[in-house]
């Protein structure tokens, strides 16, 4: 099962854009983006396994290793310049897969880390460790639209189980030394955000040699939810593609 679902391909695109979802999260999550987005960039939303259309297949529990699995997909498609977003969990899988991509001589052109501390100050927080019932309450406080799935009784038992580990596998993400970005890095966040604030976003800087901005728009942790539009304006003003 491919590992990527693109929602409108685009042959004449002079880049590609893969967007890398949030703990218990799914691929449709960047659906919108594909008609909001400029013709000249194609979308390609990363599906992981245990979920939507990939329910039957076996779910990955080392972030690390998640990373190398993206990473080895994505070979194919790096036949013109990419760039990545990650939101939450996605930023530092997003921030993985961008190491292992210029160890191997294709670099991204850009990194877009959303929502997300930085991947030295993950801080201390266990959510996969729940119940259910705190499972749900921690979605639920977070917002984002699985949040209502999980009122459900039915999807809930659908959902929690990869929902938690995607939780486990974020919490027990261990930063390694190794190969420091070159690439630029644009670091943004909701400034209601209870899970990062801007002096902890600011750290993103760190990981990189390469150019490092930081936005803060308003909202909380899904923010880019009802900021689409700024966010689309960002990436297009940041990767120079006209909208």
């Amino acid at each position: 099962m491919s590992w990527f679902r693109c929602p409108q391909t685009r042959p004449w695109a002079s880049m590609r854009l893969f967007c890398l979802p949030h703990a218990g999260g799914s691929a449709v999550f960047y659906r919108p983006w594909a008609k909001a987005v400029s013709p000249a960039v194609e979308v390609q939303a990363v599906q992981y396994p245990g979920r939507a259309d990939r329910m039957a297949d076996a779910f990955v529990t080392d972030p690390h290793q998640l990373a190398r699995l993206i990473a080895g997909a994505m070979a194919p498609l790096m036949d013109r310049p990419a760039a990545l977003f990650g939101h939450s969990m996605g930023a530092v899988l997003a921030y993985e897969v961008a190491r292992l991509l210029q160890e191997r001589g294709t670099p991204p052109v850009h990194v877009f880390v959303s929502g997300a501390r930085p991947p030295h100050d993950r801080g201390d927080e266990r959510i996969a460790d729940r119940d259910d019932d705190g499972v749900v309450e921690a979605m639920v406080e977070l917002g984002g639209t699985d949040a209502e799935a999980l009122q459900d009784p039915e999807l809930r038992e659908l959902v929690l189980p990869y929902v938690r580990n995607d939780f486990a596998l974020i919490e027990s993400y261990e930063h390694r030394g190794g190969t420091r970005l070159t690439v630029p890095v644009t670091a943004i966040i909701g400034d209601a955000d209870a899970h990062v604030t801007e002096p902890q976003a600011k750290g993103w800087a760190e990981v990189t040699g390469g150019r490092f901005a930081l936005r803060v728009l308003p909202g909380g942790h899904f923010y880019l939810t009802d900021r689409r539009p700024e966010v689309i304006a960002e990436i297009h003003r940041t990767l120079e593609v006209p909208a």
